[in-house]
């Protein structure tokens, strides 16, 4: 066994079995080591779309998956998703390729500093010195990536202790450890808190948007009146009918301040007080209003479904029923497109435990309150603000849950920083609706012009944020990756393509032409 066929039998053992690959010339025998019958390859056409894949399966399976990058280059070419990955606390194990160590000493082309391009992105970086030594790191780096919250783990492995033969035994799974418990203290605190009467808001992020961590802040909730909100980027909440409801802080400032202005207490379960995603001139970074106070319940490293269970004990509210949310019957829309339309179609074509990836920037922001009466399903958002972010996460969430339609909403400025999505998802014949809103611009940038301060865009900054000239044909895009598409002008039309693209097997795509 050489090391490269050593590090894949250790991925393997200790439960990462798959690996989304760009691999180059250094990685050659880590590419004939995944002829591993028990480890799944995926090959993507570009080093983002494999780390955001990692950061969609990560997500939906709660345990980290491998990525395959071409030394510092092809690193560098991976880490804007990387950051969206590390913001959702999604593990990872990417394995970058490296030189030989007596090859390195000449300088040539694709040197560059690999550890000081992954660190910035990474809770743990290691270089493997030999291939003796490399089923230990593997699993050291496995074992990082499945701590709770996440962490991205970077291997760099040179091609001689690829290539070299490892003299050390496969290594038993590690024990993975458990979640930690909160404090008793700050339970019995934030429980003194919710008896006071005074208005709170409970804010949940990362697991405490879902299962049984959800569903007790939904008793909490009903038992106190305190309402649940989440920041208005999530990594992924179940919501939709039968399901807890969770209030979504508004992104642009004034709302999210008016939002904000009446709580006299704002409590913290595995995130942060409510900050500005950008700063604003003559506006504030923290939007709760003054004299609001903030009481952290669940640290992020913390057990929130433990730290929920504690709270009702305290409260003595253990066999309070949530309240839930009732199902919507939203009628099939018609007419012209626009926010609320679009928003009535999604509602009414979403199937029953779908997954919905939304970097909508500009229409999905008016339309997804709409959608909470939708059959259930979980709704996955950009926590790190780096666009391109939808179309691997999908795809990565598709390889994931085999089972479940995705429905990947996108803008057209987003989509192609990292459209190549498209040929993995036809190769693997995923089943992935990708909805492309084109409006021909940064819709976004236009608004954030204003809300700068910086006055009525001239032609010089609008020709920056229109991508008009030349129009993206996104139905010979799609074809030319394999996968089948549609465009759409009204709202009927979206919503019978949504419908049908779910039908059939298989990536569909549908151009929303706005």
């Amino acid at each position: 066994m050489n090391g490269a066929e050593s590090l894949v039998d250790t991925l393997v053992n200790q439960g990462v079995d798959i690996c989304f690959a760009n691999p180059g010339t250094s990685e050659m025998h880590f590419l004939a080591a995944l002829e591993n019958p028990k480890m799944r390859s995926v090959l993507c056409l570009f080093e983002g779309v494999a780390t955001g894949a990692a950061d969609g399966w990560y997500r939906m399976k709660d345990t980290p998956a491998s990525t395959l990058l071409h030394l510092g280059p092809g690193l560098a070419n991976g880490l804007a998703n990387i950051h969206n990955a590390k913001r959702a606390s999604s593990g990872m194990v990417n394995i970058i390729g490296e030189h030989s160590a007596a090859h390195l000493k000449y300088d040539p082309p694709l040197t560059s500093d690999i550890e000081g391009l992954a660190r910035p992105l990474s809770h743990w970086v290691r270089r493997a010195e030999s291939a003796s030594a490399i089923a230990w790191d593997t699993a050291q780096a496995v074992a990082k990536a499945s701590e709770h919250p996440g962490q991205i783990a970077t291997l760099i492995l040179p091609g001689d202790t690829s290539w070299q033969q490892a003299a050390l035994p496969l290594l038993p799974a590690l024990q993975k450890p458990g979640l930690k418990a909160p404090s008793a203290e700050r339970i019995a605190h934030v429980a003194r808190v919710l008896q006071s009467g005074e208005p709170a808001l409970i804010i949940l992020a990362n697991k405490a948007t879902r299962g049984q961590a959800l569903v007790r802040a939904g008793q909490v909730a009903a038992a106190t009146g305190a309402r649940l909100g989440s920041q208005f980027f999530t990594a992924r909440i179940e919501r939709g009918a039968g399901r807890v409801p969770i209030e979504r802080i508004p992104y642009a400032v004034p709302q999210a301040q008016a939002f904000l202005k009446d709580f006299k207490h704002i409590i913290t379960v595995e995130t942060r007080e409510p900050v500005a995603f950008f700063a604003y001139p003559d506006r504030p970074s923290l939007l709760k209003a003054e004299g609001s106070l903030v009481h952290p319940l669940v640290e992020a490293d913390e057990d929130s479904a433990l730290a929920f269970e504690m709270l009702l004990e305290v409260l003595g509210a253990t066999h309070v029923a949530p309240v839930l949310q009732p199902r919507i019957a939203t009628p099939a829309p018609s007419g012209a497109l626009n926010p609320l339309s679009i928003a009535h179609a999604l509602a009414a074509a979403l199937p029953e435990n779908c997954i919905l990836v939304d970097e909508s920037l500009t229409t999905g922001r008016e339309s997804m309150g709409h959608t909470l009466g939708a059959l259930p399903h979980d709704l996955i958002n950009n926590m790190g603000g780096s666009i391109g972010y939808a179309t691997p996460v999908a795809t990565g969430a598709a390889l994931a849950c085999p089972d479940r339609r995705v429905f990947c909403m996108v803008g057209d400025g987003s989509a192609m920083y990292t459209i190549q999505s498209l040929w993995t998802q036809a190769r693997e014949s995923l089943d992935i609706t990708t909805i492309i809103f084109a409006n021909n611009s940064y819709a976004i940038l236009k608004a954030e012009y204003s809300n700068m301060g910086a006055g009525v865009p001239g032609a010089r900054a609008l020709s920056m944020i229109d991508i008009d000239r030349p129009r993206i044909d996104w139905l010979a895009m799609a074809k030319s990756m394999g996968v089948p598409a549609v465009a759409v002008d009204t709202a009927e039309s979206f919503y019978k393509a949504m419908v049908d693209s779910a039908r059939e097997p298989g990536p569909r795509l549908i151009e929303v032409r706005l």
